[in-house]
């Protein structure tokens, strides 16, 4: 395979886990950018969307999930399954997302 294969699930229709590698994570710590503040702080006033955060949470979940996927390759597995993504608070202002699963070598059936 020349890619890794990422689900949430445990299993993979048409293969078969045929090791198991262990768990793999990938996270990024990031804060609110001030500018970023003031517009979201603006968009509170009227309602809807804040896309200022949409977008850094996307950015962050890709970047972690990156991480994630490069630990993967470092031990050579086809696939991450049981994939997650937590966040936690680190500080005021800054938060960590994590992207985890467990890294498996699989046989196609």
């Amino acid at each position: 395979m020349s890619h890794i294969i990422i689900a949430t699930s445990d299993e993979l229709p048409g293969y078969t886990v045929e090791k198991t590698l262990g768990m793999v994570r990938g996270n990024t710590i990031r804060a609110r950018h001030i500018g970023r503040d003031i517009l979201a702080g603006l968009r509170g006033i009227v309602g809807g969307e804040v896309h200022e955060y949409t977008k850094l949470l996307a950015e962050s979940r890709e970047q972690a999930l990156d991480r994630m996927i490069e630990e993967a390759r470092s031990l050579g597995a086809d696939a991450v399954v049981g994939t997650r993504f937590s966040t936690s608070l680190m500080a005021q202002g800054a938060a960590e997302l994590l992207a985890y699963g467990t890294a498996v070598k699989l046989k196609k059936i």
